[in-house]
């Protein structure tokens, strides 16, 4: 799919992997929508894009919510053609530690926002762009969800982290079987350790060493790597029904 003019949700656009991604579909001349619940950095992010982008405060576990953003797209933008999905959170609580079992709701908590939310955003942006016409080629539309390597490599206290991430890539090919009639395809992205908001407390030491663990290049992930690998899944149509692990080989230890 070529990127120029086309339309594009991003949910958790206004900061990290998604910010970057946002920025990059704009540069290769599409219109964005940013669906966040993060106001500040939304409307900001969205100022200083210019006008092919706008922000919507969304709740990606909310259909109504969602489906608002989505609607934004359509009547701001004339349409839908990709769907990026960067909403998450991280809490780490062990099965069974200090003070007793895992909390069912923190539990439920990680996996509402970074499964449901994001199937939310498959199912509703799918459904939109079954709807419109296709291109020459047959294809309506491009959906990339994120997941982690912690789906693979889930560290000690990531029971309920890594089962969410593991989640969207279980999703990934049988979502793209589903979607193949409608010209419509599916991609997972699997990041290793990005230089991130998550990550903007640790103090310079720990983020190098965070960043070491990759066999090569032995940093931290730049968020504008993993924007370009979404622009080239975009445009690639051969890629379809899989997960890239975008880790620089590394595998994460049990702590």
């Amino acid at each position: 799919m070529q990127i120029r003019e086309k339309v594009f949700i991003v949910s958790g656009g206004a900061s990290g992997l998604g910010a970057a991604t946002v920025s990059q579909l704009v540069t290769e001349g599409a219109r964005v929508v940013i669906a966040d619940i993060d106001a500040d950095r939304g409307r900001a992010l969205a100022a200083r894009c210019g006008s092919d982008v706008c922000f919507q405060l969304t709740d990606v576990t909310s259909e109504e919510s969602l489906g608002a953003a989505i609607g934004v797209a359509v009547e701001r933008f004339g349409g839908l053609h990709g769907a990026i999905g960067c909403a998450g959170i991280a809490i780490a609580d062990r099965t069974v530690g200090r003070s007793g079992p895992h909390r069912l709701d923190l539990f439920r908590r990680v996996i509402d926002i970074n499964l449901l939310g994001m199937f939310n955003l498959i199912r509703l942006a799918a459904d939109q762009m079954a709807r419109q016409d296709c291109g020459a080629d047959g294809e309506r539309g491009v959906i990339v969800a994120t997941s982690s390597i912690a789906a693979y490599d889930g560290q000690t206290g990531q029971a309920a982290y890594a089962a969410s991430k593991g989640g969207i890539v279980a999703l990934t090919l049988p979502v793209a079987r589903d979607l193949a009639r409608h010209g419509i395809r599916m991609m997972t992205i699997a990041p290793g350790i990005f230089d991130t908001p998550i990550l903007e407390g640790l103090p310079d030491e720990i983020r190098t060493q965070l960043g070491a663990q990759a066999p090569f290049p032995g940093r931290l992930g730049r968020p504008e790597e993993f924007a370009r690998l979404v622009v080239h899944i975009v445009q690639n149509q051969m890629l379809n029904g899989e997960v890239i692990r975008l880790d620089g080989a590394l595998r994460l230890p049990p702590r």
